[in-house]
């Protein structure tokens, strides 16, 4: 079994910081791409930030220059780190992780719980 721990997201002020943690656990033979997206009620889940094995990265348009995305991966854990908060980055935020579990399986997306993010103007 693959389990992903989020961890980090909480209420902040306007202009504040916060910084989301992921670790992945289990029966993980190789991880590869791993990101986060962000949901509201109503709305489709929305993809945030992605980072490759290699550390290559990819950011929707409304957080770039504010958040980064980065990776441990002797820990298995994907970082967010998120300044500069605004009202609108409002969410529950979700990591995921291309995880193989063993060498004959192919690459399958695993999520983490959620992670209440609330931004107060």
């Amino acid at each position: 079994q693959v389990q992903l721990v989020e961890s980090g997201g909480g209420l902040v002020h306007a202009g504040g910081s916060l910084r989301l943690s992921c670790a992945a656990s289990g029966s993980i033979f190789s991880l590869g791409s791993m990101g986060w997206y962000r949901q509201t009620p109503g709305k489709q889940r929305e993809l945030v930030a992605t980072i490759t094995r290699g550390g290559i990265t990819n950011y929707v348009d409304s957080v770039k220059g504010r958040f980064t995305i980065s990776r441990d991966n002797a820990k298995y854990t994907v970082y967010l780190q998120m300044n500069s908060l605004k009202p609108e980055d409002t969410a529950v935020y979700y990591c995921y992780a291309d995880i193989q579990v063993n060498f004959v399986s192919a690459y399958r997306p695993y999520w983490g719980q959620g992670t209440q993010v609330t931004v107060s103007s």
